[in-house]
């Protein structure tokens, strides 16, 4: 499973999106989403937001994730590497 933003919205299995409301000009406009979809937003906007930032912190610290050219078997043990790294100079903060 993977979380995605609005605009893969029909990317295919295992890309969760946020649920869209309806377009202005749709003739229902006006109606929110109920309560449960607004939650699994809220969910799913939250569990984002926390690999964004994440992601951010590590490509701040570390040059060499800020433009990647490498194979992408490569690239992740590259950033597994920097994360351990990055928990042991914050001590486990973060």
């Amino acid at each position: 499973m993977t979380l995605a933003d609005k605009a893969y919205q029909a990317a295919g299995i295992g890309i969760l999106t946020p649920i869209k409301g309806l377009p202005g000009n749709h003739p229902l406009r006006g109606h929110p989403l109920n309560p449960s979809q607004q939650a699994y937003n809220l969910l799913h906007t939250c569990l984002r937001g926390l690999g964004e930032r994440a992601m951010a912190m590590l490509k701040t610290r570390w040059r060499a994730l800020q433009r990647v050219t490498l194979s992408p078997s490569r690239i992740g043990a590259i950033t597994q590497a920097a994360l351990v790294l990055t928990q042991q100079e914050h001590q486990g903060r973060y």
